[in-house]
Parts: C-alpha cells; sequence; structure tokens
C-alpha cells in the first residue's frame, strides 16, 4: 500500500497519537501496548548515519484502524504490519500507521519499520536528548523524551516491554547497549553487538553507547559489574570507582537483590553536565574522574535507580519524586554507611538549604518545567527522611525492600506508595505525605526519637 496523505490516515480516537501523561502528551500513543521491540542498527561514525529495521511487537487495547509510534527525522524506506505494506505519514516525531486492515481488540500484531538519516537529539526544555555524537563516539541519554531520535517508539514510561538489540559499527570502537551481552561478531572492519533486554523497560530507558572504550571488570560480587571506559582513565577510574562492590552490598542490603543481572558504567571520554542513568547501566563523564572519588555520591544515585527508576519506573512524569527523591535519599544512606556524615546530619542542612529558597514546589505534581528540579531532589529525600524518623528504622527498611519486590519491573504512582508505607505505620500518614508532597510550604522536619 503507497504512501497516503495525511488527511486519510487522520488519527481517530481508536489511534490516538498522543498519552495520558500530563506532563508529555505529545509523545506515547494510545490503542495498544508493546510487547517487543527487535532493533537491527548499522551505524556509521565518520558520516553520522543511522540505518535501521525495527519491528514492534504489540497487542491492541481496542479496535485499531490507525496507530502512530513516536520517531525523529529519518527517511522512512517501507512500513509494514504483519507482514503487509501499509499506509502511512510521518511529519513532527509521529509515524502514523493505517494497516492493510483494522486490528482487533486484544490481537497481537507486528510493525516492521526500515528508516535511515543521520540521528540528531530531541531539543527542548531540557537540552538535548538521546542519541548524540561526542567527540569521537555516541552517547544516548533519552530521559525523558529522546528515545525517538533513535527507534521508533510508544514513548511512554508506563509502556515497557522487552528489547532484543543489534548494532554494527568500526571495529575499534566498543559498542555497549543497555541489556545483556548476547553476542559480537566481526566482519570486515566492522563489529555487529547483540544484546537482550529481557526485563521489562521503558524506552527512554534503552541507551546505546560507543566509544573507543576498554571493557574492564568494575567490581566483583554475585552481580556482575563491569565498565567500559578510555584505556587512558584506567588508574583513576580504578581510584575513584574503587568502593563501587561495597555501594552495591550496601544498597542491596537496604532495597533487596539487585533487580538485573549486570551493572555496566560507562565513562564517555568527555566532559557530561551530571551522570545519566539506563536499565542496568550509568554513563559518566570524564570530568566526574578526579582521583579524589568526589563524585562517589552521584555513583551511589546512578545505583540506586536500578531500583528507583528503572525497574520501579514512574507511570507518569508527575511521579518523578519516586525516581529522584529516593536515588538522592540512597546518597545519604551511603554516606551513613561508609563513614561520611549520617542521614540526619543531611537532612538538616538540606532542610536548612530549602528554607534560604522559595518554596514554589510541590513534590507530587511539580509541573513539567520543575521535574528536575533540585528541590524535587532533595525535598524528595527529606519526605523519606521524614517517615523514617516517624515510624522508626526496622518499619522503614522494611517498606522500603516490600516497595521494591512487590513492584518490581512495574510501574508505580505516589498514591501507591502513600498506602504501602501506611501499611507498615501504627498511626496514618496522610498529614504527613499531605505536609510533604501536596504542599509547596515546607514543613519542619519531625524530631529523631
Amino acid at each position: 500500500m503507497a504512501r497516503q496523505p495525511d488527511r486519510e490516515l487522520g488519527m481517530t480516537p481508536a489511534g490516538a497519537d498522543h498519552s495520558p501523561d500530563p506532563y508529555l502528551p505529545g509523545h506515547g500513543n494510545g490503542g495498544y501496548r508493546v510487547l517487543h521491540y527487535d532493533l537491527d542498527l548499522d551505524y556509521r561514525i565518520l558520516t553520522n548515519r543511522l540505518a535501521g529495521k525495527a519491528t514492534v511487537t504489540a497487542r491492541t487495547t481496542q479496535p485499531l484502524s490507525r496507530f502512530s509510534l513516536d520517531l525523529g527525522a529519518f527517511r522512512i524506506q517501507d512500513v509494514r504490519v504483519d507482514g503487509r505494506r501499509a499506509g502511512w505519514t510521518h511529519r513532527a516525531g509521529k509515524l502514523r500507521v493505517k494497516p492493510e486492515k483494522a486490528i482487533d481488540h486484544g490481537s497481537v500484531f507486528r510493525v516492521e519499520v526500515r528508516y535511515a538519516g543521520t540521528p540528531v537529539p530531541v531539543s527542548g526544555r531540557w537540552g538535548d536528548l538521546g542519541w548524540d555524537e561526542l567527540t569521537d563516539g555516541v552517547l544516548v541519554a533519552s530521559q525523558p523524551d529522546g528515545s525517538p531520535s533513535w527507534f521508533p517508539c510508544n514513548d511512554r514510561p508506563d509502556d515497557k516491554a522487552t528489547f532484543l538489540v543489534t548494532v554494527t559499527a568500526a571495529s575499534p570502537y566498543t559498542v555497549v547497549v543497555t541489556g545483556d551481552p548476547v553476542s559480537r561478531r566481526r566482519g570486515a572492519g566492522t563489529t555487529t553487538w547483540v544484546y537482550e533486554r529481557n526485563e521489562p523497560t521503558s524506552p527512554y530507558l534503552m541507551s546505546v553507547q560507543i566509544g573507543r572504550y576498554e571493557l574492564v571488570e568494575l567490581a566483583p560480587g554475585p552481580v556482575v559489574q563491569r565498565a567500559a571506559i578510555p584505556p587512558r582513565l584506567r588508574t583513576i577510574f580504578r581510584h575513584d570507582f574503587g568502593r563501587h562492590g561495597e555501594i552495591m552490598t550496601a544498597l542491596e542490603r537496604l532495597f533487596g537483590p539487585y533487580p538485573f543481572r549486570e551493572y555496566v558504567v560507562v565513562v564517555a571520554d568527555d566532559d557530561l553536565d551530571d551522570p545519566v542513568e539506563a536499565q542496568g547501566m550509568a554513563v559518566f563523564g570524564r570530568n566526574h574522574l578526579d582521583g579524589r572519588r568526589t563524585h562517589e555520591r552521584l555513583v551511589a544515585h546512578e545505583l540506586a535507580h536500578q531500583w528507583f527508576g528503572n525497574s520501579l519506573t514512574v507511570a507518569d512524569w508527575r511521579h518523578i519524586w519516586l525516581n529522584e527523591g529516593f536515588a538522592t535519599y540512597a546518597e545519604w544512606l551511603w554516606s551513613s554507611v561508609s563513614g561520611g556524615p549520617s542521614a540526619d546530619i543531611h537532612a538538616t542542612r538540606w532542610h536548612i538549604w530549602l528554607l534560604s529558597h522559595p518554596a514554589t514546589v510541590t513534590v507530587a505534581d511539580p509541573g513539567v518545567d520543575r521535574m528536575f528540579d533540585p528541590l524535587v531532589y532533595k525535598r524528595g529525600a527529606l519526605t523519606l527522611h521524614a517517615l523514617r524518623t516517624t515510624i522508626g528504622d526496622p518499619a522503614f527498611f522494611a517498606l522500603l525492600r516490600s516497595w521494591v519486590a512487590e513492584h518490581q519491573h512495574r510501574t508505580v504512582t505516589t498514591a501507591q506508595f502513600r498506602a504501602h508505607a501506611q501499611r507498615f505505620a501504627a498511626e496514618p500518614l496522610d498529614d504527613l505525605f499531605t505536609a510533604w508532597l501536596d504542599r509547596p510550604a515546607l514543613p519542619p522536619l519531625p524530631r529523631t526519637p
């Protein structure tokens, strides 16, 4: 079926090209849920050209005569649904597809998209997100809406799926993908790397890292911990990440077993403003190595996201404190167990800091412009500390481990956490959560018994 004009593919309620996320309604789509992505990518580093074949397997949640996927400014070569050519249009980041015949409610279908072009990051209020060129390689950091920069997807955090990703690149380069390594095949000047991600994963948490990296062991232990680093940074990396095995052990004791098969740290040979987490991976810049472990709190923060953000993923972006507040509190917990200032001291210091800033953010619904505001991070962590102080350590840490175990590889909301926490408290927690999460005014810190 040939490409058809936009008016003939005008979206209907049965194939809405928007998501229910109030912060990013233009990213994500309705009418189906993705089960699996199979991505076969060929990337030419010198010319920054990406050619891809994406096979997306999905199940309809209602009858579909049309549906859409999120995809950046690539040239579409072919679109097929269940092996048959489909009508399509592609503009403004939406690939709208009209299959040859409507798909029944509850049916599993496969859409195959062949595309090529120059990948560019998604630009917006948070800068450039997604597939981005380094000085010599590639970094992919997609939170919250950069995934369409490199593959067609249902770009909403609550639509988790499994992945198989194949990347072919020039042989001098190492390719690391969020997933467990399956195979590596060397060809004439290129190497093909295959990774699988069997745990349900949100599109924004998938990542590809390409560089002249050396693969090294990050730390021994039951959890495979590896790193991809520029060889010249080997010595300083060994020092600055020298306690990673201890951090992993501490967080497993606090939160429960690490939720994936392995953890990979990538150190890009470029400066980065902030580290970035992906599923089973964290990416740091060379500027995060200084030989003094100055940024070790960020090492703990990114690792904590594997529990809070990656295994447990926000149902929509209003609930971002469930990612960032928890990872920030993990920094304070690691500080406490590693001989640094206690969580009480951190809480007191940040409470004083917050008192010096206008109370303009509601943690449970900060608004799209304030999603990544430091106030959400710090006050989210303070909310957890207030809860811990109120119910006591045994109940608090039992709460955290149970929260992680019961919601593993699922999506979560603030309302779910409030209800879960109440199970571990002798007295109602409504007033505590209302004060800390629902109102901008900063409450006093509860006193430690």
